[in-house]
């Protein structure tokens, strides 16, 4: 049994996980809530492990005891990271129907936009907080636009997602209040929206049908959540830790200038470099099972490393080079099976849109500040910056 050394994870987590994954492939740890859990690092068991329909999203299937997570209210739990097959066929199968690949492909003349107007604002300062003012304000504007939220409740929707992405430990009714809030809010929208349907993804998802299955409200309320908050966090880092790498890089940062054609293979590989999610969400084996040659009982909670497998040298050859050409990719930021990220191509979009708006603007982009400044935020769930500045 290993204490996880959050600290060295946040400040280090390429080097420790390729430390970890050395050591072995399957890691009995103590995570920071206290509760034992078995860690996953290497790219063939990570891969697998995501696929692996014996290994249950559901929290009823963990042992009693063994697991403490996020709580969420029962109309905000109904979604698809706390669901199995069936029932995460039927719900997926439905939410398909209603976000397509067309509806995405719609969104890329808005979401150009978007960021021409955001950096049109900060433009003359010659300085700004990226994270602030541009990565962002964009994915909240985009979520917002697609699930047909009116403009008069955004800036609530910042304060309660922040509230849920950034927790106050001083404060923690806040992240209730906000759990709460956004409860309330969905559940006003939805049924707006179905007394006057709209051109959005909301309405849609409301008017649904297959074979006269449709989603139940609860189902509504919490898909909806589910959109706005792993939507707004993840694509969120994503392009931050994007400009960051390629700040770090310059030469990248000049080749993608000159070759903008470039850009579509370079998301994936910035993904893989420093994704958004070091952890998939846990999972609990249904039976006892072997993963990586050890065996990991039923019940107990198993953490995927995707930041260890995207760094993994049996699968990337020289996984700890950013490199912009990789052939090889195959990378799990943004998941693998069932549970790949529905909403893996806007998170596409935006990203590769958000790269090509900054770097056709600011020719001579650079940190604002010196680079061992930065901080990450203060948690293994998710790697993020606190803030980057940056001028030009």
């Amino acid at each position: 049994m290993q204490p996880i050394d959050v600290n060295a994870l946040i400040d280090d987590p390429y080097g420790t996980y390729d430390k970890l994954r050395e050591a072995g492939p399957v890691h009995r740890v103590t995570g920071p809530d206290g509760k034992p859990a078995w860690l996953v690092t290497r790219y063939e068991d990570v891969r697998k492990g995501l696929a692996d329909p014996r290994l249950s999203l559901d929290k009823r299937n963990a042992l009693p005891g063994n697991y403490s997570g996020f709580s969420l209210p029962p109309a905000l739990d109904a979604n698809l990271l706390n669901m199995d097959p069936p029932d995460h066929t039927r719900v997926r199968r439905l939410v398909v129907k209603a976000f397509t690949p067309g509806r995405v492909d719609r969104l890329r003349a808005p979401v150009r936009r978007v960021a021409d107007e955001l950096l049109d604002a900060v433009e003359a300062d010659g300085r700004t907080d990226l994270l602030a003012t541009y990565a962002g304000p964009l994915p909240i504007i985009v979520i917002c636009d697609l699930l047909g939220i009116p403009q008069r409740d955004r800036r609530d929707f910042r304060v309660w997602t922040d509230a849920l992405i950034t927790p106050d430990r001083e404060r923690p009714h806040l992240m209730k209040e906000a759990v709460a809030s956004m409860m309330r809010f969905f559940t006003g929208l939805i049924e707006s929206k179905r007394a006057e349907p709209a051109d959005d993804l909301l309405s849609d998802l409301i008017a649904v049908e297959d074979g006269g299955d449709t989603l139940s409200r609860d189902e509504l309320t919490s898909l909806a959540f589910l959109i706005l908050f792993a939507g707004y966090e993840n694509t969120v880092h994503l392009i931050a830790n994007a400009v960051l790498a390629l700040l770090d890089h310059p030469a990248h940062l000049r080749e993608l200038r000159k070759n903008p054609d470039g850009l579509e293979a370079a998301v994936e590989e910035l993904s893989r470099w420093d994704g958004p999610a070091p952890l998939a969400i846990r999972r609990f084996p249904l039976e006892d099972m072997e993963i990586g040659g050890v065996t990991v009982p039923a019940g107990e909670t198993v953490l995927l490393s995707v930041a260890s497998a995207n760094r993994d040298p049996r699968h990337f050859p020289h996984a700890d080079r950013l490199d912009l050409r990789r052939e090889r990719s195959g990378q799990l930021a943004l998941g693998h099976g069932i549970h790949y990220c529905l909403g893996a191509p806007l998170a596409r979009l935006e990203m590769e849109t958000a790269l090509a708006a900054l770097l056709e603007r600011f020719e001579n982009l650079e940190l604002d500040v010196p680079r061992e400044s930065l901080r990450w935020r203060p948690t293994i769930r998710a790697r993020g910056l606190i803030s980057l500045p940056v001028r030009w």
